[in-house]
C-alpha cells in the first residue's frame, strides 16, 4: 500500500512538514508514515579521542568510559526520537491524517529515505535539517542529495512560521522551461488529485536563454493545452528565471511552486549554479519537485 513519506528531525521545519503532510494525506486519501533517522557517527572522533598517546591502563579506562558514553548518548537519541514521532504524530490525527505511523532507523539519512521511498506515493522534507536550520543562504545538503536520487516527487516544507495552517495552498505557480523534468512537472500538475482542483499560473522566463519569443509562445500553448479546462494564467517575462519564477511566486497567495529538479548535472550545477537550488533556497513556500 502507498503511503506519504514524512521526514522529521528536530528542526523548526518538523511542524511544517506534518502539516504539509496532513494536507496531501487528506488529498491523496493516503496514510502517512514519519520517518526520524538518527546518523551514524564516530563518537570517539567527534570527542577528539587522544586516548593514544596516553598509558595503556589509563587508556583502557578511558575507553571503557567512551563506551559507556556512547551507550548513554544512543539511549538519549532513542528517547528524543521516539518523543519527536510521538509529537508529530499527534499533530497530524488532530490534522485528520488518513492514518499514521511511525518509525525510527538508525544509520545513513539519505539510504534511509530512498529504502523507505519505495512504498511512497511522495516524500516530504524540510528545506534544511537540525544541523543547518540557521543557514539561511543554503539548503540541506541530505534534502539535495534526496532530491537528485530519489524516483519520487519531494516536497519541500519552508519554515513552520511561513506554512498557513489553514486553506492552505490555493494556487500552482509552474515554472516551466521545456525540459524533460518541467514537461514530467506540467503532467503532474495537469493529472494529480493533489493539484487537480487549483487555478495554475505557468511561468516561463526568457532571459539568459536561447529562447526567442515564438518559442516561449508555443511552449506556453503546449502547455495550455496539457492543462486544457483548468484556470490558467499564462506568465511569459524577460528576466532571470530565479527573478521570474519568486516575482510570480510572490503575487500568488497561498502558492505552491512545482518545478522540475535539477535540470543539469551536479558538476554543472556547481558551476553555473541551479535555478533548483537558488528557487528552493530562496522561497518560503512549499514547492514540489518533480525528477
Amino acid at each position: 500500500m502507498q503511503n506519504i513519506l514524512a521526514c522529521v528531525d528536530a528542526s523548526s521545519y518538523a511542524p511544517s512538514v506534518c502539516t504539509l503532510a496532513a494536507w496531501v494525506s487528506r488529498k491523496l486519501a493516503l496514510p502517512v508514515e514519519l520517518l526520524h533517522v538518527v546518523q551514524r557517527k564516530d563518537t570517539s572522533g567527534a570527542r577528539h579521542d587522544l586516548s593514544g598517546a596516553i598509558g595503556l591502563g589509563v587508556k583502557s579506562r578511558l575507553l571503557e568510559e567512551l563506551t559507556q558514553l556512547d551507550a548513554m548518548e544512543a539511549r538519549l537519541q532513542i528517547e528524543r526520537g521516539r518523543l519527536l514521532l510521538n509529537g508529530c504524530a499527534e499533530s497530524l490525527e488532530e490534522m485528520n491524517a488518513h492514518g499514521v505511523t511511525q518509525l525510527h532507523r538508525h544509520g545513513d539519512i539519505v539510504e534511509t529515505i530512498l529504502e523507505r521511498e519505495q512504498e511512497a506515493r511522495l516524500v516530504i522534507m524540510g528545506k534544511r535539517g537540525t544541523s543547518q536550520e540557521f543557514a539561511t543562504d543554503h539548503i540541506g545538503s541530505t534534502l539535495e542529495r534526496v532530491v537528485r536520487a530519489s524516483d519520487r516527487p519531494v516536497l519541500i516544507a519552508p519554515n513552520s512560521t511561513s506554512t498557513p495552517e489553514e486553506d492552505m495552498m490555493r494556487a500552482a505557480v509552474l515554472a516551466y522551461d521545456g525540459s524533460p523534468a518541467a514537461a514530467r512537472a506540467l503532467e503532474r500538475c495537469a493529472n494529480s488529485p493533489l493539484l487537480k482542483d487549483l487555478p495554475v499560473t505557468i511561468v516561463i522566463a526568457t532571459s539568459g536563454r536561447k529562447l526567442t519569443q515564438d518559442k516561449a509562445e508555443q511552449m506556453m500553448r503546449e502547455a495550455r493545452v496539457a492543462l486544457k479546462g483548468r484556470d490558467v494564467t499564462a506568465l511569459i517575462e524577460e528576466g532571470s528565471a530565479e527573478e521570474v519564477i519568486a516575482n510570480a511566486v510572490k503575487a500568488t497567495p497561498g502558492a505552491i511552486l512545482l518545478m522540475g529538479a535539477f535540470g543539469h548535472s551536479p558538476l554543472r550545477s556547481l558551476i553555473v549554479g541551479s535555478t533548483t537550488t537558488a528557487m528552493v533556497r530562496s522561497n518560503s513556500v512549499p514547492t514540489l519537485l518533480v525528477r
